[in-house]
């Protein structure tokens, strides 16, 4: 028998198929990257047939959705774990920083992936600055608002500092493995030591001097 013909056999449901294929799509991006991933690949991974996918997700990008959907929502519990955890407000957001920057290092494929899918939006992913009060936008956003770091009666200040937050992060992000750096790190006792240090230089979150 053939393996399309053995593949074919296989049972459509394979339990929460839809978690099953969202799990087999992460070990293939981690694994091989976002080239590696197709339905037939996800399919093959989870071990169910190659039309199984297709009850779910109509094409690779549907899938590719859903895997950046559980992306952001690690980050958001990262995110809160960080905040939840500074020693007081004016720490808190240097501490989201590390989390995101930690984060992006932990999961490179899943990270790219969530940026990819979200840069052609209008709206941020799942309309989080909106809709979803309990998102990571609106966590980094209410922090910056408690610690000064925005004008809570000016939209538009709300928004330039959260995204001027949310920037130095991703930048840092993108940056924190050049070995340039790796000389900062051993003086300071590590990466994440590297990290905090790098945000408490930026100023971020502190309150606004009067004008």
């Amino acid at each position: 028998m053939r393996e399309s013909q053995v593949a074919e056999a296989r049972p459509y449901h394979h339990g929460d198929l839809s978690r099953a294929l969202i799990d087999a799509a992460r070990r293939l991006l981690e694994a091989e990257g976002p080239s590696a991933l197709s339905l037939r690949a996800v399919a093959r991974e989870a071990g169910v047939s190659p039309a199984a996918p297709y009850h779910h997700f109509k094409d690779k990008g549907e899938l590719l959705e859903a895997v950046a959907g559980e992306g952001w929502d690690m980050l958001d519990a990262a995110i809160a774990r960080a905040r939840a955890q500074a020693p007081s407000i004016h720490q808190a957001l240097n501490e989201i920083g590390v989390a995101y920057v930690c984060f992006a290092r932990d999961n490179p494929a899943l990270y790219r992936v969530m940026y990819d899918t979200a840069r052609d939006r209008e709206a941020l992913p799942g309309d989080m600055a909106t809709i979803n009060k309990d998102s990571a936008y609106c966590k980094v956003r209410d922090t910056l608002i408690e610690a000064g770091g925005a004008d809570p009666r000016d939209p538009i200040d709300i928004e330039l500092a959260t995204t001027a937050a949310w920037c130095s992060a991703h930048g840092l992000a993108e940056m924190s493995g050049f070995k340039q750096f790796a000389h900062l790190k051993d003086a300071l006792g590590g990466e994440e030591a590297f990290f905090r240090a790098i945000f408490q230089h930026m100023g971020l979150g502190l309150p606004r001097t009067p004008n």
